[in-house]
Order: structure tokens, then C-alpha cells, then sequence
């Protein structure tokens, strides 16, 4: 027979109250773990729209050979203006710097992850390196912006102004993790460190400094300037004693 009584509900004990206001918050924990992994996963995964590799099929070269824009015309300017003894510029194009890099062979393999498909982008004021690295079948988008100067010391600061995977800042967990291999290479290599590559890593890797003097055919010159503009970087060379 119905009866218009409502049942009361039997009250709940404190352990069954404990029990339910942990599982609410494990849920909202759990959710907000997974809303972060898939931030995360979308910041590392992204493509930059500027991120436009050179198709080596394009160049009139082989990969692996040398590049012609190096030998037919950056090395005659190089080479021409030091033996003239007087300043000149010396001006590496866009097009020119990724004829370069797509003929160095790819890809590479280091420390279990490939790296492919590098870009070079001039923009004013700074060097835009960029390139894929796959880990596992996983593909990520590698940026490293660099600011090149002359110092107020003349010498030569290849800054890291900015590392980023994806659209994901690590700017100073990756030079936390340069310096590390920099010391590490040092400490167990032998290493030329007057040889202009040695030079190069270390201003890149632990922010050293250098002196930018190149000798050629016993005539020596030394970068006073570099003027990155849009997709062209100058430097202007003068005759070094």
C-alpha cells in the first residue's frame, strides 16, 4: 500500500564521509593531472609556423657535397677581402647559411634521439636554429635562438637568448644541461681549446666569450661587427696584427 511517508535516509558514519571526500578529491586530482599532461603534450608537440626546412632536393648538390653558395661564393668573399688588407663585410644570406646546413648530412643520431630537417632563420637581432628531433617515434620541434655581438671588450658572445621545445620555454634547465656537457667534454677529452670550433662550443655551451680573429694564408682579421637583419647576417672584418 503506498504511503505518502518519505523514507528518511539511514546517516552516513564519519569513516563513509572520509571515504567519499577522498575520492572527490582523488577525482579532481586526477583530472587535473591529466588537463596539465595534455597542456604539456601540446605545448612540446607544436609545430612553429615560422619552421620551414630546406628541401635539399631543391639544391643543385648532392648531400654530403660541398655547397656551392660556400665555395663559389662565400669563401671568395671571405678570401678576397682579407687579402685586400682593409675592412669589408662579409654577407651570409638566408637561402645561402640553409644550402650550407642541408648538405651536412642528415639525419644524425645522438644519444638515442634523431635530429633532421634543420632550418636557419635570420631576424633582426638574432639567429633562429631550428630542427626536429625524434625520440622514440616521438617528433618534437627544437628552437634555439641565438643573439650574436661584439662585446664592448671586442670580443665575440654567441648568447642563447632562448631554447624551447615545442611552444615550451626550457631556456635554463638546456643551459643548466649545456654547461654539464661542456665540463663533462672537457674533462674527459682532449680538447684544442685555442682552435676557433673549441672557440665556438664554448660560447655557445658555457657562455665564454671569445676573440674573433681568423688567420688566412698568414693575413689575420678580426670581426668588429655582426648586424643580423631579415634574412641576411653582416660582419664587418677588419686586418688584425
Amino acid at each position: 500500500m503506498f504511503s505518502g511517508k518519505k523514507e528518511i535516509p539511514e546517516p552516513q558514519t564519519d569513516s563513509q564521509i572520509r571515504k567519499r571526500t577522498r575520492l572527490k578529491k582523488l577525482a579532481v586530482w586526477l583530472f587535473i593531472d591529466l588537463v596539465v599532461v595534455v597542456v604539456v603534450l601540446t605545448l612540446l608537440l607544436y609545430k612553429p609556423r615560422r619552421y620551414d626546412p630546406a628541401d635539399v632536393n631543391s639544391f643543385d648538390h648532392d648531400p654530403g657535397q660541398v655547397s656551392p653558395y660556400l665555395t663559389h661564393e662565400l669563401s671568395p668573399q671571405f678570401y678576397n677581402g682579407t687579402q685586400r688588407g682593409e675592412p669589408f663585410e662579409l654577407v651570409i644570406t638566408q637561402e645561402g647559411i640553409n644550402e650550407i646546413v642541408a648538405g651536412w648530412g642528415w639525419p644524425r643520431m645522438s644519444e638515442g634521439a634523431m635530429l633532421y630537417a634543420p632550418a636557419v632563420l635570420f631576424v633582426p637581432g638574432s639567429v633562429v636554429l631550428m630542427g626536429t628531433v625524434s625520440v622514440k617515434g616521438i617528433e618534437f620541434v627544437v628552437t634555439i635562438v641565438l643573439e650574436p655581438k661584439i662585446n664592448k671588450d671586442g670580443l665575440s658572445d654567441l648568447r642563447v637568448a632562448e631554447v624551447k621545445v615545442g611552444a615550451m620555454n626550457i631556456t635554463p634547465l638546456a643551459k643548466l644541461i649545456a654547461k654539464k656537457m661542456y665540463a663533462k667534454r672537457i674533462g674527459t677529452v682532449h680538447v684544442d681549446t685555442k682552435a676557433i670550433e673549441a672557440k665556438i662550443a664554448a660560447s655557445l655551451l658555457n657562455g665564454e666569450p671569445f676573440e674573433p680573429v681568423f688567420e688566412v694564408e698568414k693575413r689575420k682579421v678580426r670581426i668588429e661587427k655582426i648586424t643580423v637583419d631579415h634574412k641576411k647576417l653582416t660582419a664587418r672584418l677588419v686586418p688584425a696584427s
